[in-house]
């Protein structure tokens, strides 16, 4: 089950409202939009949790995203995913190879282009449970596909209601499969080398570069 993980470039153009569509939900992801719009760049850890109960199955993976635009660098189960507005590279170590793509699409289960505009269209928003998480007041905000899907039944969205800011988003699948995203460690407009998302295959004198 593939989270589409949030972005930074960030559109307000919403879909029209559905009848199950709180205006409350819809004001606080509306606010957490036009905070984040603002960032030159973003970059935060986190932890990724895959659960299956009737499987038994129970998968954790930690991560690290950095963000500017539609550009990113992702460290994500031991590879390196670097998109520098153009291409796709994907880094694997163990291997020695690098894969090159035009298709940004082409991630590793998690995205950080969709990370923090996916809840923008194709939703019904409710408001859910509020939590207090070490001192936090998280609200979580439960969307549900406008259309039907046949892998995702909701997803919940916690926000960070005094920092506008997300905190975790959890996939309930249709299959009974949860994955779970929690973002950790968030800064923001942090300084940055012009180059920082460019690929420099020198630093990869042994890898095989596949195009």
């Amino acid at each position: 089950m593939k989270l589409k993980f949030l972005v930074l470039a960030l559109t307000l153009n919403l879909l029209p409202l559905e009848g199950q569509t709180s205006m409350e939900a819809k004001k606080i992801l509306d606010a957490v939009a036009e905070k984040m719009s603002h960032f030159d760049n973003q970059q935060f850890n986190f932890t990724y949790v895959l659960n299956n109960r009737q499987e038994d199955i129970r998968q954790e993976t930690k991560g690290k995203v950095v963000v500017s635009g539609e550009r990113y660098k992702l460290d994500f189960m031991g590879m390196t995913q670097l998109f520098d507005g153009e291409k796709t590279y994907t880094i694997v170590p163990e291997n020695e190879e690098i894969t090159v793509s035009d298709n940004s699409e082409d991630d590793l289960g998690i995205n950080p282009n969709e990370l923090l505009r996916f809840y923008l269209e194709g939703y019904d928003y409710q408001m859910d449970i509020k939590q207090s998480v070490k001192g936090r007041s998280i609200q979580y905000i439960k969307l549900i596909p406008s259309e039907e899907n046949p892998d995702i039944k909701h997803l919940l969205l916690g926000i960070d209601v005094r920092a506008l800011s997300i905190y975790r988003l959890i996939e309930v699948g249709s299959n009974g499969t949860q994955t779970t995203l929690t973002l950790n460690n968030q800064m923001v407009n942090q300084p940055m080398a012009e180059d920082f998302f460019s690929f420099k295959p020198n630093n990869y004198p042994d890898y095989y570069i596949n195009e």
